[in-house]
């Protein structure tokens, strides 16, 4: 899941870029696995479940944040949110492909070889 190979037999990326700060080309994915055949877009629209998944994602980072800055540095709570901020703006491509994968392999289980 953290790397979005393919759910079904993990065997290349679902993604053209591997990098996702390349923002352009952040939701481009192959249409099929070249491995086993898995097509990626079961539907049209497939992926908008992954937006309650990238929600939960960013509130995670953002209380980790909060926790780290507030308690473990001891920083005002006014900083706290700036820190969250940047965070979730830092990580936003990283949350997008994660909760992606997240939500893809929710439905479609790894089979090996």
């Amino acid at each position: 899941m953290l790397f979005g190979t393919c759910p079904v037999c993990h065997g290349e990326s679902m993604y053209v870029e591997k990098n996702p700060y390349k923002i352009t080309q952040i939701f481009k994915m192959h249409d099929k696995c070249s491995k086993c055949g898995l097509k990626y877009k079961i539907e049209p629209s497939f992926f908008f479940g992954a937006m309650y998944v990238s929600y939960a994602l960013g509130v995670a980072f953002s209380v980790a944040s909060f926790i780290i800055t507030y308690f473990f540095i001891g920083m005002s709570a006014i900083n706290s949110f700036y820190v969250i901020i940047a965070v979730l703006i830092i990580l936003m491509p990283i949350i997008i492909r994660l909760s992606r994968n997240i939500w893809i392999n929710l439905f479609i289980n790894y089979k090996g070889e």
